[in-house]
């Protein structure tokens, strides 16, 4: 059985900084890429970055490149997500996800929530002003 928990959000002020965490089990994990997205409140899911089975591969969406680093370590089955110089419009529930491929050619291509299959239950992230 496949189990993505997520960890590590919290309170922050604007411009701090917070690293999520999500643990893996119940596959082959190396096998994978994995993803980050977001949903704000009355807001749509939103993706926000991936990182390819190997860990060579990353995209990100706009709005947080230069800020967010994706990065996987294959040995403990983990993926996290470093969230630098949060802005308010950052505060959301963040999910892993797992993906159904192991790479991704293009940022495009990783968007789209038909990509995964298995979703963790959120962690909570509230970036204050």
């Amino acid at each position: 059985q496949v189990q993505l928990v997520e960890s590590g959000g919290g309170l922050v002020q604007a411009g701090g900084s917070l690293r999520l965490a999500c643990a893996a089990s119940g596959l082959p994990f190396s096998s994978y890429a994995m993803g980050w997205f977001r949903q704000a409140p009355g807001k749509e899911r939103e993706f926000v970055a991936v990182v390819s089975a190997g860990g060579g591969t990353t995209y990100y969406t706009d709005s947080v490149k230069g800020r967010f680093t994706i990065a996987r370590d294959n040995a403990k089955n983990t993926v996290h997500l470093q969230m630098n110089s949060l802005k308010p419009e950052d505060t959301a529930v963040y999910h892993c996800a797992k993906a159904k491929k192991a790479y991704f050619s293009g940022n495009y291509y990783a968007r789209p929530e038909s990509e995964y299959d298995y979703w963790g239950q959120g962690t909570q992230v509230t970036v204050s002003s």
